[in-house]
This record gives structure tokens, C-alpha cells and sequence, in this order.
């Protein structure tokens, strides 16, 4: 008896495959070169090879690797210039490429503010205890330079919320780590875009930021990261509570009326 399957057979059972993702000529280029920015090879400032040379270089399509390059400037690891001295030059990312990118994420999933709010109580604490550790003397002016803009009940409250961010922000920078800094530019930024901050600072309010943020500074001059985490807890939790119970509060005058 043959072994060979009966032409009825292979027709009932017909070979099926799959669709195939086949990657973009583009995007193989562009993660080709990210990985080895990634990796060092090519330092900060690096000229990339014009654009015609690494047409010949690759085989591919100038257009191809036109839009690899725009990629990786879209992610911050290039820089194209224009001119007779420009080019593509390689950029290691920092601080910056993390809080573009933790912003488009706040705005593009629409987060809650509470989920701001939460998300800063858990980190900025953090923060204050690392400043406490690794501050430097510039550390220290920046805080107090903003800290003593911020006792001035003179200034419009522009320039009071603005100085509020920059002595949050001046905390992280101290904390010296480059995820936290970039974490906390995000949130304080979107904090700050998102509350309606004139519903509740007055100048009470005012006086009471000033106070907090001069214990917080002072635990961090001292070096004492146990007081400086309390301390900044305790401030961090009190503003959420305020900016949470003025959004409720705003939400019911809005049904009600």
C-alpha cells in the first residue's frame, strides 16, 4: 500500500499560515543606530555619516534613511542641523529625554490629578532624602534663592507658583539622580498646568509653603535624610489634600449651578 497521502486528503487539510510582520526598512536602521548610541559607541556630538554616504553604506533608499534619522531625532538621540556645517550628531539622552517623555505620557493617557498627586507624594519624599545626602553648595543657593522669593507676599502670584515649582524641582536636582529629577519636571509641571492654584492660595497659604520648604531646606543643609523625607512627606501630603478638597469643592459649585 502507497504512503502517500489521497488527493482528497491534502485538500481537506490545506497548509495555513500566518500573517507575517515584516519591520519597516526605517525602523531596522533606526534601531540598529539606537542600540549602538545606546551603547556608547558613538559618543555625545559624534557626526553621523551624511546622508548620501549612508545611503551607500546601508543600500538603502535615501528616503529610508531619511525617516530613520528623523526617529531617532523624534527620540531625542540625534540632532539634525541645517547648513553647509550641519548633519545628523549624536545626543545622549539625560534628565530632559526623561521628563519629554514621562509629559507625553501625563497627557496622552489624560491621568487623573490625583493620580499626579499620588504619584508625587511617592517619589518627591524620595527626593528631599537623597538632597539630604548629596547637595552641594549650589544645591543649597538655588533652594534658598527660591525659597526667599517665595516669603516675599508681595510678588504676584505668578511668579509665587513659578518659584514653588522651581524649589521643588531644585530638590530633586540635588537628589542628583537623573530619573527622579526628570520624573519630578514632569509631574511638577503637569501639577502645575492641571490646578486651579488661585482657588486656594492666599496669602495663609502662602506663608505656610514658605515655612515647610524652609524646615525641608534646612534638613537638607544638615545632611539629614530621616528629617528631610519626613519632612518633605508631611508638605507633599498636605498640598494634595488642599488642591483635592478645592477640586471637589469646585465640582459641586459647577453641578449646583
Amino acid at each position: 500500500m502507497s504512503d502517500t497521502p489521497s488527493s482528497s486528503t491534502v485538500a481537506r487539510h490545506p497548509v495555513r499560515l500566518q500573517p507575517m510582520q515584516v519591520p519597516k526598512a526605517s525602523d531596522v536602521l533606526a534601531n540598529d543606530l539606537r542600540e549602538r548610541i545606546l551603547r556608547g559607541e558613538f559618543p555625545s556630538g559624534t557626526a553621523l555619516p551624511p546622508e548620501r554616504e549612508l545611503v551607500t553604506q546601508t543600500q538603502m533608499s535615501r528616503t529610508t534613511v531619511r525617516e530613520a534619522l528623523r526617529i531617532l531625532e523624534v527620540q531625542g538621540l540625534v540632532v539634525i542641523k541645517t547648513g553647509r556645517s550641519g548633519g545628523a550628531f549624536v545626543q545622549q539622552p539625560g534628565g530632559d529625554a526623561v521628563a519629554s517623555s514621562v509629559s507625553l505620557l501625563i497627557r496622552g493617557q489624560q491621568l487623573r490629578l490625583t493620580a499626579l498627586l499620588e504619584t508625587r507624594e511617592a517619589i518627591e519624599p524620595a527626593c528631599a532624602g537623597l538632597a539630604a545626602k548629596y547637595r552641594t553648595g549650589d544645591d543649597l543657593a538655588t533652594l534658598d534663592a527660591a525659597n526667599t522669593l517665595l516669603g516675599d507676599l508681595d510678588i504676584p502670584l505668578e511668579q509665587f507658583l513659578r518659584a514653588n515649582v522651581d524649589w521643588h524641582l531644585a530638590v530633586a536636582t540635588a537628589s542628583h539622580n537623573e530619573l527622579l529629577t526628570g520624573f519630578m519636571t514632569a509631574l511638577s509641571n503637569a501639577i502645575y498646568s492641571s490646578t486651579e492654584n488661585t482657588a486656594f492660595v492666599d496669602d495663609e497659604v502662602r506663608k505656610t509653603t514658605y515655612r515647610a520648604h524652609k524646615t525641608i531646606t534646612e534638613a537638607i543643609r544638615a545632611g539629614d535624610p530621616t528629617a528631610a523625607t519626613r519632612r518633605m512627606t508631611k508638605h507633599v501630603h498636605g498640598y494634595a489634600e488642599a488642591v483635592v478638597r478645592v477640586e471637589e469643592r469646585t465640582e459641586i459649585e459647577l453641578r449646583e449651578g
